[in-house]
């Protein structure tokens, strides 16, 4: 039941700002869009404005959010793209992350009301995860 009340929590927090999006430009995604203002809108409820892990509904997931900061750190100094694009995605389990709070955003956004291709989903993940990337404390 937390687990359904979190993902409402998400969505309700998510949702307004996905919808209110700007007019989408090729390939379905919009010519506004970035990394950031993806992080913040999909990204930030759980894992916070900063990436820490301290986001608003933080406190009502059974696993706490992982602090994206830290991803390189933890790595041994190597940020890994490929699978931090993965574990964002979702779709294809990735040994080490965490319990099902986190939504399969690969699967959100295909079925997403603009009717995104694998394509358009490959690159909005990689928006996300280029901003991730920039945010890494060594």
């Amino acid at each position: 039941m937390r687990t359904i009340t979190a993902t409402l929590a998400v969505l309700a927090l998510t949702g307004a700002a996905a919808w209110a999006a700007p007019q989408s430009g090729p390939q379905g995604l919009t010519d506004e869009m970035d990394g950031a203002a993806l992080y913040k809108t999909y990204c930030s409820s759980c894992h916070g404005a900063k990436g820490t892990g301290d986001g608003p509904i933080a406190d009502a997931l059974r696993h706490r959010p992982a602090d994206l900061t830290a991803l390189a750190r933890r790595a041994k100094g190597t940020f890994d793209a490929d699978t931090v694009h993965q574990m964002i995605d979702g779709r294809v389990p990735v040994k080490g992350h965490g319990g099902p709070d986190m939504p399969l955003w690969g699967d959100a956004f295909k079925r997403s009301g603009d009717g995104y291709s694998e394509a358009a989903v490959r690159e909005k993940i990689g928006l996300i995860v280029s901003h991730l990337e920039s945010i890494q404390v060594r």
